[in-house]
């Protein structure tokens, strides 16, 4: 490849012992093709945007010419998937390309979904097709703009192929970008097989990847099980606070960067019930929205289980150690869900009396059948004593009226009197913390439809565009704004592998 590019590529996953992945390259594709490239993202990462987008750009991007440094391999790995351990899972569509310093100087993962076979394929023909790879960029952008961590979208490529799922499906390549890709399910790939100094390795290297102040303490493994628990009752409490359930939280889809990874049948709420699932192979509903925090804690409970050996020699006081931490989860996590949903309710300082706030304004918002959305939105309007008009929504006229009308309301004014703000900076609180765009299940489906079927990329765009921008301040005629009719709902999504 010519020098043009300036990549600088490494790939210190390849480093690792063989056990850790199957080297692979990805498969050739007919006609290789950007469909959406993120230039802000590609900036972040040093790479030229206008080179990406000509043919030697294209080609290191869907992996068809490979840059030094890259040795491109699909990771192994194992994972707990509905509560069942399959011992064997890994990378069966998705390559590691390599790592990228960003303009930080930190190292990011650059990976391909789609890519072809690897070893870990099983039966699978390792594609992917257009529908999940716009939607996966869609939704990693917008937790991106609103702050949440999380795997991002570099580039959406198709392919020139035909993929064959319930119909045919035009082809698609997402590159994906990660602090890493190492996962719990990384972990229980070696502890199925007692492979204890690989165990060691593994650990080293990501403690050397994320957790580099953790060297210098003193039981390194033990506190590096701590911060592992830390960011991810942070990241699940972000997720309850927008509504966002992930669909499929098995283990092999839990980061230990602390990032989202794997937005396959995922979505956000629209009317608000605490037991709401979408993903179409859910059907104990395990992973649904109220669950969250439950299966994080039972899925970090599984990655204990693979570091015992590393945290103590003595597995009794192992066990101990692992179980104190555990038990410190219930409250973490609860500390960053109040923090996170006070601030949604325009509270500067949290108080005792603020967990009980919020569970009572989401048990109005279940009562009734809320939009969950609108409704922490539509505060603003309350503060502001909007008139109801006829112009609005008879969902926002329902949603104020509801709240207005409740024991809650007076609670919650009450409570904002004690912070001694004015009106003007609480209502600035709620729009600030309150995003006026999401990606709206049926939304997202429109836009989708338009690429896939009839070819049009104009409808993704302009959604991509409003997601890019989720605070601005917007009129009731837009459509963000507005909860799906009942013939435009959304109640099942769909896993896309």
């Amino acid at each position: 490849m010519g020098n043009q590019s300036g990549i600088k590529f490494e790939n210190s996953y390849a480093l690792l012992p063989k056990e850790f992945y199957a080297r692979v390259n990805p498969e050739s594709m007919p006609k290789v093709n950007i469909v959406n490239l993120n230039t802000e993202l590609a900036e972040e990462l040093r790479l030229n945007p206008t080179w990406l987008i000509q043919d030697e750009g294209i080609k290191f991007l869907s992996g068809q010419e490979i840059v030094t440094g890259s040795e491109p391999l699909a990771q192994a790995y194992a994972g707990h998937q509905f509560g069942t351990f399959v011992p064997q899972l890994g990378d069966g569509r998705a390559l590691l390309l390599g790592e990228i310093k960003d303009i930080n100087g930190n190292k990011r993962d650059v990976q391909l979904k789609g890519s072809g076979r690897t070893p870990f394929s099983r039966n699978g023909d390792g594609r992917a097709t257009l529908g999940p790879v716009l939607r996966e960029y869609l939704i990693s952008e917008y937790m991106n703009a609103i702050n949440i961590p999380t795997t991002r979208s570099l580039a959406a490529i198709s392919t020139g192929e035909t993929v064959i799922r319930e119909r045919q499906l035009p082809g698609a390549l997402l590159v994906r970008v990660a602090s890493s890709h190492v996962r719990i399910g990384t972990f229980q790939y070696f502890h199925a097989r007692q492979m204890t100094s690989e165990l060691k390795i593994l650990a080293d290297y990501i403690i050397g990847r994320h957790y580099p102040s953790n060297l210098w303490k003193g039981n390194v493994y033990l506190e590096l099980f701590r911060n592992i628990v830390k960011k991810q009752a942070d990241l699940i409490s972000h997720w309850m606070s927008i509504g966002f359930i992930h669909g499929v939280m098995n283990t092999d889809n839990t980061n230990v960067s602390g990032e989202t990874i794997d937005y396959g049948p995922c979505a956000f709420m629209d009317r608000f019930q605490f037991d709401k699932v979408y993903s179409s192979i859910d059907h104990t509903r395990r992973y649904c929205y109220q669950n969250q925090p439950k299966i994080i804690l039972w899925n970090l409970t599984r990655l204990a289980e693979t570091m015992l050996t590393l945290i103590d020699t003595n597995v009794d006081t192992a066990i101990e150690k692992a179980e104190e931490i555990l038990n410190e989860f219930p409250k973490l996590y609860e500390d960053f869900w109040v923090r996170k949903m006070s601030s949604k309710l325009a509270l500067c300082k949290t108080e005792t009396v603020d967990k009980g706030l919020v569970e009572n304004f989401l048990n109005l918002l279940h009562d009734e059948n809320l939009d969950f959305h609108n409704s922490f939105y539509f505060l603003g309007d309350l503060l502001e004593a909007v008139q109801l008009k006829e112009s609005m929504t008879s969902d926002h006229q329902k949603t104020i009226k509801t709240i207005e009308s409740s024991n809650w309301y007076i609670s919650w004014r009450k409570r904002l009197m004690s912070e001694k703000v004015d009106q003007t900076e609480l209502t600035k609180r709620l729009r600030l913390q309150n995003p006026s765009a999401f990606p709206r299940n049926h939304l997202v489906e429109q836009a989708l439809n338009s690429a896939i079927y009839d070819e049009n990329m104009n409808p993704f765009k302009d959604l991509l565009a409003g997601l890019m921008n989720p605070f601005k301040e917007r009129s009731l005629q837009d459509p963000f704004a507005h909860s799906p009719k009942s013939s435009e709902e959304i109640t099942q999504t769909f896993c896309g592998t």
